[in-house]
């Protein structure tokens, strides 16, 4: 039997064997007169958004929950008698549970399962019957090689060190060069850039990738890799002033745009008039559905839960896992920002009786509000009413990756000509008669994504893209919060930060699997 690795394992429509068995086989479907009609590369380009979709609703340490816990904004939390898994993430410490060898080794699974197909449908595209249709080929390229990218952005930014596949391999290769990765990231969102429609927002597309998203995308990257490593342009692909060029194009032709009222984004702080998940402001978003099972099917968003209130449910909240918001961002917001609000759930403001303080670790009295379970004004799950398994599997509110006010802050960044009307967009509707303006500056800039973005999973990686100095420094403290309704210290250390370079560790089975190729990350 040849060795087949965990980490590039797929388990799609059309899996590969390890196996040298004679078997008769289950299907008439094979890998080479499958990917031969344009019926077949809709249902191959349905899977790949499937995968995206199984890795960005996994359970517990999902991306946008590691995110959070390793920020400034989110405590590890959870029950007072769980494992300290949680808390060896948001503390960089393995020492805090030294048994946890493998933390997110089902994410790592996941991506390689997720990138694989895409790999395998790129592969075929010759192969496929297009019937001339030119534009359709690139647009299901295109938005296959979106996806591609964004999964591996999630990688790179986690584990730093990753192995790169670009085609279907079972191959136990080494970590590439990080500039491998992005080099791969690069091109793909800049293909799509340039062969999707260039038509504006429309919601009956919602889900899907647009020229817009990959634009959008193209500038989040930039940022990033050109802060995180030091560098003045993206790996000799996109340089700042194309990276600029795309966001103005996204703002001047996307016909995305602000929502009017911000609270209106999130159900939990909107309720009777949330403006929807394919409302215009989102650019990009990941779909869920409530009929994920038990038999493995994830169509859910399963990391939900875990920033529900510990165990306790108050309408229109619902029942959760208990990670916490750090009080300090609840501070850090003027009283007359509505984002605060909109933002985090305040248990003291909001006359919550909330009475399961012993059951909780390191209690602060702020809960997520932008992605908090819900429950009906009896104390039900509303997954349930819509025909949900379960609270813990069935949360079908949408992971929104990219807003457009992320767009007019990014092109403020980059120096737009139009830098303190983007900057003053932003800031206007969040604090409505209230607002005064402040010039716009990188310190006032990366002042307002914190509050603008907070609890989304992007503020952890803008604090290491000013540098990972600058975000142990930000990110470290000492404090004294409750855990299971007694005082405890919470230690996060700075030099930890420094030392593991913000990166995650790498799991311990992948290592193992890959014979030792694989290297873990410093300082785990």
């Amino acid at each position: 039997m040849k060795n087949t690795y965990l980490y590039i394992l797929f388990l799609g429509l059309l899996s590969l064997s390890s196996c040298s068995l004679d078997t008769e086989p289950l299907t008439q479907l094979t890998d080479t007169n499958f990917y031969s009609s344009t019926d077949d590369a809709y249902t191959a380009l349905v899977g790949c958004y499937d995968g995206l979709q199984v890795v960005g609703g996994i359970g517990g340490m999902s991306f946008p929950v590691a995110s959070e816990v390793m920020s400034d904004d989110c405590f590890g939390g959870t029950g007072a008698s769980d494992g300290y898994n949680f808390a060896a993430v948001d503390e960089f410490d393995i020492n805090r549970s030294p048994a946890d060898v493998d933390l997110l080794n089902g994410n790592w699974v996941a991506y390689y399962r997720a990138i694989y197909r895409c790999n395998v449908f790129l592969s075929k595209m010759d192969q496929i019957d297009w019937k001339g249709d030119e534009a359709l080929r690139n647009t299901y390229e295109s938005e296959t090689r979106v996806i591609r990218a964004y999964l591996y952005f999630e990688m790179v930014r986690l584990w730093g060190n990753i192995p790169l596949l670009t085609e279907p391999s079972t191959e136990n290769i080494p970590q590439a060069n990080p500039d491998e990765v992005y080099a791969v990231i690069a091109q793909d969102l800049v293909f799509a850039a340039e062969n999707l429609s260039s038509g504006a927002y429309n919601s009956v597309d919602s889900g899907r990738v647009t020229k817009w998203a990959a634009k959008s995308l193209l500038g989040r990257v930039y940022l990033y890799y050109t802060g995180y490593y030091g560098k003045s342009d993206l790996v000799g692909i996109v340089t700042k002033v194309q990276a600029l060029s795309h966001l103005e194009d996204v703002i001047t032709g996307s016909g995305h745009g602000l929502v009017d009222d911000f609270s209106t984004l999130w159900p939990a702080a909107s309720i009777d008039n949330y403006a929807g998940e394919d409302n215009k402001e989102n650019i990009f978003s990941i779909k869920y559905t409530y009929t994920s099972d038990y038999n493995g099917n994830t169509d859910g968003n399963h990391w939900m839960v875990m920033f529900g209130m510990r165990e306790f449910t108050s309408y229109p909240y619902g029942n959760g896992w208990g990670i916490t918001v750090n009080g300090k961002l609840w501070d850090s917001y003027k009283d007359t920002d509505t984002r605060r609000s909109a933002s985090i759930i305040s248990v003291d403001d909001e006359e919550i009786p909330f009475d399961k303080i012993n059951n909780q670790r390191e209690y602060t009295g702020y809960y997520n509000k932008k992605y908090s379970p819900m429950s009906d004004i009896d104390g039900n799950s509303v997954v349930t009413a819509v025909g949900g398994v379960s609270f813990q599997i069935s949360q079908f509110q949408d992971y929104v990756v990219m807003r457009y006010s992320d767009v007019l802050l990014m092109a403020a960044e980059l120096g737009s000509a139009n830098a303190q009307t983007y900057f003053d967009e932003v800031r206007q509707r969040a604090y409505k008669e209230n607002f005064v303006s402040t010039t716009v500056s990188q310190e006032n800039i990366m002042k307002e994504r914190h509050l603008e973005f907070a609890l989304e999973g992007v503020r952890y990686w803008d604090l290491l893209r000013q540098g990972v100095n600058t975000a142990a420094s930000t990110i470290a403290e000492t404090t004294e919060l409750l855990s299971g309704g007694v005082s405890d210290t919470k230690i996060i250390s700075e030099e930890n930060i420094k030392t593991t370079n913000g990166l995650i560790q790498i799991p311990n089975t992948q290592i193992t699997l890959s014979n030792n190729v694989l290297q873990q990350n410093a300082g785990w």
